[in-house]
């Protein structure tokens, strides 16, 4: 009998060693939950600023007051979308072939909508929409006033001109955004470029000295073209 023992031992320990082996050789299957999946889930379950709504009030001077909403989709990545009016036209940027508003009488501003929508692309990981960005977006602007006509005197006539500005830009920004350390305002400063397709229509008032008596002239020029125009602003904001 202890012999016979002895004569299985070899069998198992070598049964032994080859179920160890086999056990250890098994691929394992940790579960590993990667940085940006727990920033995701935090994203979705985490209380933090998603939304937020931003005013520029440096917009006035290029005769604009919009309004805009940023919405955080992902935690790299948010929509903005504004809508607003355009009024006077207080700065006159020669290189884009723009001119100011007029304040004399006779011009009447006529309030116009414009429109804004644009996706945002964080280039930092953040559970709030902060930090450096890239947008890409497009906006339609249009500038509108009625130009009363003079007569030989200079007096008003009855006949009215409308001279329109019409613009629609593909824009691309780069910029920052910050969230206040100790309240929930923003701020955000961006610059960038856009391709500008403009449709003109321009009243043009000429005055003929040489005449007897003299006389006001007015032609109206309509033009289509492209161009680039250039951007550079503050934004400031409140999140949600």
């Amino acid at each position: 009998m202890i012999r016979r023992n002895l004569l299985l031992r070899p069998f198992i320990v070598a049964l032994l060693l080859v179920t160890t082996t086999v056990a250890m050789a098994q691929p394992t299957k940790p579960k590993v939950v990667l940085y940006k999946d727990r920033l995701a889930a935090a994203f979705d379950t985490v209380d933090c600023v998603k939304n937020v709504v931003k005013i520029n009030p440096l917009l006035f001077f290029r005769g604009e007051i919009p309004i805009f909403f940023e919405r955080a989709i992902t935690p790299r990545l948010s929509i903005e979308a504004g809508i607003g009016f355009t009024l006077r036209n207080y700065v006159a940027l020669s290189f884009t072939g723009d001119d100011a508003d007029e304040f004399g009488a006779g011009t009447e501003i006529v309030p116009r909508p414009s429109f804004h929508v644009g996706f945002r692309y964080y280039l930092t990981d953040d559970l709030e929409p902060q930090g450096a960005y890239a947008q890409l977006g497009f906006s339609h602007l249009t500038y509108t006033k009625d130009i009363r006509t003079k007569g030989p005197t200079g007096e008003f006539t009855d006949l009215v001109l409308r001279d329109e500005r019409t613009y629609n830009d593909v824009r691309c920004y780069f910029g920052y955004q910050m969230l206040s350390s100790n309240s929930n305002w923003m701020w955000d400063v961006y610059g960038g470029l856009a391709y500008r397709d403009r449709y003109n229509v321009i009243v043009n008032e000429r005055l003929d000295l040489t005449a007897d008596p003299i006389k006001y002239t007015y032609t109206v020029d309509k033009t289509k073209d492209q161009t680039v125009a250039f951007f550079l602003g503050v934004k400031v904001g409140l999140g949600f």
